[in-house]
């Protein structure tokens, strides 16, 4: 995304996050000759001269035959659409999909916040998750009332459309296609969800953030997180029902039908998880206790305990035992830049803070946190231990992998600017030398690009190893090759 996120939120605001969405222009339909030439030039470092002629007949046949009328279609579709790829791509990228979409399809991470204030820490869980729930709920506030600066590239307004979906937001499964429910709305547009849930020990706990018209201050939301967690302590653990949102798609629509139909309490309590703003986990993990350099929050975010995830949640906000944080989201309503740029709002605010609450201590009454407590039999318990199981065979394939982050602090992007490069550009091509060095050969890639100019843009793909990057790879590596 070529937005600044430097500075999200204006003092006096002259713009609302959402008021140019209508005046965003139609995804176009590009040319039918343009397009076959950009696959050609992406074949092209890759293909013996052989093989690019064989695949260049291949492209021309269906240039100049079936590709015409399939064009057509097409121009015909984005007649009648303002985003004629928008259906398609969100079925089959995502909902159509039925394999487990918790380890294959939702993206996760660190939070930003221990690389400054908050640095692994026993003993403050609670503490610091009242002040990250308070700086979220902030920045749900300022989506509410369009007080977020519209994204724009220069002076190109973006789509902001995939911010409404970053709470009050949930996947919910079904047998052949799954559906996006989103119950946000703006302060104009009407009233909106306000209660988050918050999941410990596979037990479900939910509360208002909001108490006479004011969101809880973070002493507030520390009395509602110590309540959950002194009724989970020296207790059994709970039945774990969202180990279900692990399962295969299929799979878990049946379950979630079955479990509906042995008691409609269980229905409420879905739509109550489904419309939250978003769900806290408190988890027991302590992802940096292993090793100085080693960072496996991005796999115990995605592969941790599935009883305390609910996999399809557009947001769900890790909180673990040694004081760190990460996220598991779901990715079909959003694509990571919407969390990046949330995430990068309440790192900037704990930055300005040292991550300390300076506020009132004062804790108003308020009804404690609500327990929600599914109605389970035999059938259910076993569907969820199959999960578990499921679950836990997948994150045994993953053990094989090692994540270790060094610092690179010998220059910046600013350096990068200096010599008139993107420093985009320059990582593309750092990383197709680093890979020409170690294997021999250049390495396939794309990498994501937005459509975010037009109209309920997204993602689309650009394929940065070009003829151009592979004869710099030639040339990088000659003793002879001159710096200028």
């Amino acid at each position: 995304c070529d937005c600044d996120m430097t500075n999200q939120v204006s003092e006096f605001p002259t713009e609302r996050t959402f008021q140019y969405q209508h005046s965003l222009p139609p995804l176009p339909v590009p040319s039918l000759e343009g397009s076959l030439a950009k696959y050609l030039d992406a074949v092209r470092p890759f293909a013996t001269e052989e093989e690019y002629q064989v695949t260049a007949a291949v492209v021309k046949r269906f240039g100049e035959g079936i590709g015409k009328d399939l064009h057509q279609k097409l121009l015909q579709r984005a007649r009648t659409r303002r985003n004629w790829l928008e259906e398609w791509w969100l079925d089959a990228a995502y909902l159509e999909l039925r394999y487990p979409s918790q380890l294959n399809v939702n993206f996760g991470g660190p939070a930003p916040y221990l690389e400054h204030c908050w640095p692994p820490t026993e003993g403050v869980q609670l503490q610091r998750t009242s002040i990250s729930m308070w700086h979220t709920l902030q920045y749900w506030d300022l989506l509410r009332t369009e007080r977020l600066d519209p994204h724009k590239a220069g002076n190109v307004v973006l789509d902001m459309d995939q911010f409404r979906m970053l709470f009050c937001t949930c996947k919910v499964p079904g047998v052949t296609k799954d559906t996006i429910i989103n119950y946000f709305k703006t302060e104009s547009e009407g009233p909106c969800p306000s209660h988050v849930v918050v999941m410990c020990k596979g037990r479900f706990f939910s509360f208002d953030a909001v108490c006479d018209g004011h969101i809880l201050t973070p002493p507030e939301l520390l009395r509602q997180l110590t309540h959950v967690k002194q009724c989970c302590e020296g207790e059994p653990a709970g039945d774990g029902v969202a180990a279900l949102t692990s399962e295969e798609r299929t799979r878990w629509a049946e379950a979630r039908e079955y479990l509906i139909g042995i008691d409609p309490a269980n229905k409420t309590i879905l739509e109550i998880i489904q419309s939250s703003l978003f769900v806290v986990s408190l988890d027991d993990a302590k992802p940096y206790a292993t090793a100085e350099n080693y960072t496996p929050v991005t796999r115990e975010a995605l592969t941790g305990d599935p009883t305390i995830r609910w996999g399809d949640k557009s947001y769900n906000s890790l909180s673990f035992a040694d004081g760190t944080f990460g996220s598991n989201c779901d990715h079909a309503p959003y694509d990571a830049m919407v969390l990046v740029t949330h995430c990068y709002y309440v790192d900037q605010q704990l930055k300005a803070t040292d991550g300390k609450w300076k506020g009132t201590e004062t804790v108003r009454p308020m009804p404690l946190p609500e327990e929600l407590v599914f109605t389970v039999d035999d059938r259910v318990r076993s569907d969820v231990a199959h999960a578990k199981q499921q679950h836990l065979c997948v994150c045994l394939q993953t053990q094989d992998l090692q994540v270790v982050c060094y610092a690179f602090t010998s220059f910046g992007k600013a350096a990068i600017k200096q010599k008139k490069l993107h420093p985009d550009t320059f990582i593309q091509l750092a990383l197709q030398l680093a890979y020409y060095r170690q294997h021999g050969r250049l390495g396939s890639c794309y990498e994501t690009a937005m459509t975010r100019r037009f109209y309920h843009g997204r993602t689309e793909t650009m394929r940065p190893c070009t003829l151009e990057a592979q004869n710099w790879c030639h040339t990088m590596l000659l003793p002879a090759a001159s710096v200028g």
